[in-house]
């Protein structure tokens, strides 16, 4: 299992939320550069950044930072956030991004998913974030009807690399992540499910890891606050695997 540190990026700077509030925002690093490499160096190989600005606008916010961090660090890197369209999506992937998260535009025009998918093999996830099982969009200010196992199932045959599935009421708020229904949804589809959303101990990543069938797994704010030493947990996987 891939254990993914997340970088939020607000108005430049490395941020956690609580729940998804944009006003609940606690910095933890102005240089999101620095912060990548800091969690380069203690062993990661793979980052997840999100451009939290950019998923509320529609459109990337936070690029300088993003562009600093691809400057500064060399491992794979996975960005969600903004990204609404062709262009965006292949601008991005030619700036050095590995994989680029689809989510707002999964529910509103899933044929440019495909598309997507199409055009860029091995290139594109589907971010699915939800409350209560049902999927919101648009910086998850908006709330559908749609149900996060059906999205998934949805999208089975379009040929993307994975879904990152996170429970927005456990985002940031250090209670563990939602190992159910985690669990439910990687059992539900063939595609790979990567968890985000609580991950707040090294317990929470053994756990999902030991369901056998999840794929990775996002955590910012405990790497951020200390409670989970990267380099420790990664160790810890490795030698679980």
């Amino acid at each position: 299992m891939i254990l993914y540190p997340a970088i939020d990026l607000k108005d430049g700077q490395a941020v956690r939320l609580y729940k998804g509030e944009m006003e609940q925002a606690t910095v933890f690093n102005d240089n999101p550069a620095a912060q990548a490499r800091a969690f380069v160096d203690a062993g990661c190989e793979y980052l997840h950044l999100v451009d939290l600005n950019g998923a509320f606008a529609g459109t990337p916010v936070n690029g300088a930072a993003v562009e600093a961090i691809l400057a500064d660090v060399d491992v794979p890197t996975q960005l969600g956030g903004g990204i609404r369209d062709m262009a965006t999506i292949e601008m991005w992937l030619t700036r050095g991004i590995s994989r680029v998260i689809l989510g707002t535009v999964a529910v509103e025009n899933p044929d440019l998913v495909r598309e997507a998918a199409r055009h860029f093999p091995n290139q594109i996830a589907v971010g699915l974030d939800a409350r209560e099982g049902r999927v919101a969009t648009r910086g998850w200010a908006e709330e559908t009807d749609i149900m996060v196992t059906d999205l998934a199932k949805s999208f089975e045959d379009a040929g993307v690399t994975a879904i990152i599935y996170t429970d927005i009421n456990r985002d940031g708020a250090m209670a563990g992540p939602n190992i159910e229904a985690t669990e439910a949804l990687a059992r539900a589809t063939t595609l790979p499910v990567i968890a985000s959303g609580g991950v707040s101990s090294l317990a929470d990543l053994i756990a999902l890891r030991d369901t056998g069938v999840i794929a990775g797994a996002i955590s910012g704010r405990a790497l951020y606050d200390g409670a989970i030493d990267l380099a420790a947990a990664l160790a810890a996987l490795r030698e679980g695997a």
